[in-house]
């Protein structure tokens, strides 16, 4: 089994550096984990960095004390995969998010559909953005990663439309073929650069916001004959790139 991932502010300590694990991180190690001295744990600040440490003592129920064997940097993933999530109901967000996160992807921007049900205002919306940021960084400690997404603030179609005509390769994930969809298995891709998807809503995407996302340089793509639910279709288009990209080999 891999070493547990912890998250930490800033490194504070080299290698051969003793460190103090502390506050709810701390006391997860100690009292959760229950790790002693001896086994090996990892320390990140979820951007990349990262240390292989061993544990060497615990203090009380809230402090770990470990030595950094070492302190590496983790480059950022090419090319870079960012989806845009639309709004679903209840807590299929999260599960959406966790589900991305486990599997690999770079960055998360919420978007208000015009057909989603759900909307964020105000202090729900900081509410909802908050969980699903605190969601990515628990998956991706949970999937033992050091660079954790990035979950954008809520974008609205047209911030949408702007960020994929930036994009080296941009599609929309829509089941109907009347769209002149194409198979996401099939389109060439870059090697590097930056690749966004966008998921619509349980709704579907528009014909509005299909209009204003292809005008931007989008495909109009479908993952196969079968319709996921906008909290899944985004894990699947995420693991069929990070494998036709050779990320996964």
């Amino acid at each position: 089994m891999t070493a547990p991932v912890f998250v930490v502010d800033h490194f504070d300590a080299g290698p051969g550096g003793r460190y103090v694990l502390e506050g709810p991180e701390g006391r997860h190690a100690v009292s959760v984990k229950r790790l002693r001295p001896g086994e090996d744990v990892v320390l990140t600040d979820g951007t990349g960095r990262w240390a292989e440490c061993v544990v060497t003592d615990t203090e009380g129920k809230d402090r770990l004390v470990v030595r950094m064997d070492s302190v590496a940097e983790e480059p950022p993933s090419e090319p870079r995969i960012t989806v845009v999530q639309a709004l679903p109901k209840g807590d299929r967000g999260e599960l959406a998010v966790e589900m991305m996160t486990e599997t690999g992807v770079d960055a998360i921007v919420p978007w208000a559909a015009s057909r989603c049900i759900t909307q964020w205002r105000g202090d729900r919306g900081a509410k909802a953005l908050a969980k699903w940021r605190s969601t990515a960084r628990e998956a991706g400690k949970q999937s033992r990663r050091v660079r954790f997404p990035e979950v954008a603030e809520a974008m609205t179609g047209k911030q949408v439309a702007g960020l994929l005509a930036q994009a080296d390769f941009a599609a929309v994930l829509h089941e109907d073929f009347e769209y002149g969809t194409v198979p996401l298995a099939t389109v060439d891709l870059p090697a590097r650069g930056s690749i966004v998807l966008v998921v619509g809503p349980e709704g579907g995407v528009s014909p509005e916001e299909v209009a204003l996302f292809t005008e931007a340089g989008a495909l109009t793509c479908h993952l196969g004959p079968t319709v996921l639910r906008t909290s899944t279709a985004g894990t699947a288009a995420v693991a069929l790139l990070l494998g036709r990209t050779g990320r996964w080999s």
